[in-house]
């Protein structure tokens, strides 16, 4: 029995660990968002008050992320990448990947609770608790979106400088050229 032939240019033709896909973290992101407002619609009367600051942890860690995209990107850039003292050593720039993807992931699941509970509060016109919740879900909301978008662009700074991007890749065996 063989294997299935897979067709040129597919995803799963070259296995390793690629790109996180916006798609797959709008997909996190709706499927929890809907998982929690179904959640707060049924129990929002036992639930705590939303503070203001409930989602200020996703702010510290969008912006340590930027912090440390900008360290990335100018050792990648000046081909600082090695061994040496004063280097970024290439297993930390692979925690720094995996720590990108995964806030990604974070990001993306904190996106869709903040908003499915947004969502709940906003059908709430007649409960003065929901109009006190609204701007901590708000915020953490926005919380969110900014660490999907701070782990995305320090998983870009991890690229090398000569990694071939997705247009460059013209031939079935994934490298440039006629096909």
């Amino acid at each position: 029995m063989t294997a299935p032939k897979l067709p040129p240019n597919s995803p799963d033709e070259h296995p390793g660990l690629g790109p996180t896909r916006l798609r797959d973290l709008a997909l996190i992101a709706v499927g929890v968002g809907v998982v929690a407002w179904v959640l707060v619609r049924y129990n929002y009367g036992s639930l705590p008050a939303v503070p203001v600051l409930a989602g200020i942890v996703l702010y510290i860690l969008a912006g340590l992320e930027v912090l440390i995209a900008f360290i990335v990107r100018s050792r990648v850039a000046s081909r600082d990448v090695g061994r040496a003292r004063g280097q970024l050593h290439p297993l930390t720039a692979a925690r720094v990947l995996a720590l990108a993807k995964a806030s990604a992931i974070l990001g993306a699941i904190a996106t869709g609770v903040w908003a499915g509970v947004l969502v709940f509060l906003w059908t709430q016109h007649d409960l003065a608790a929901a109009d006190h919740d609204r701007p901590g879900a708000i915020l953490g909301l926005v919380g969110g979106v900014l660490l999907v978008g701070a782990a995305l662009w320090l998983e870009y700074c991890c690229r090398a400088p000569d990694d071939p991007t997705d247009d460059a890749l013209g031939g079935r065996d994934g490298h440039p050229g006629p096909a």
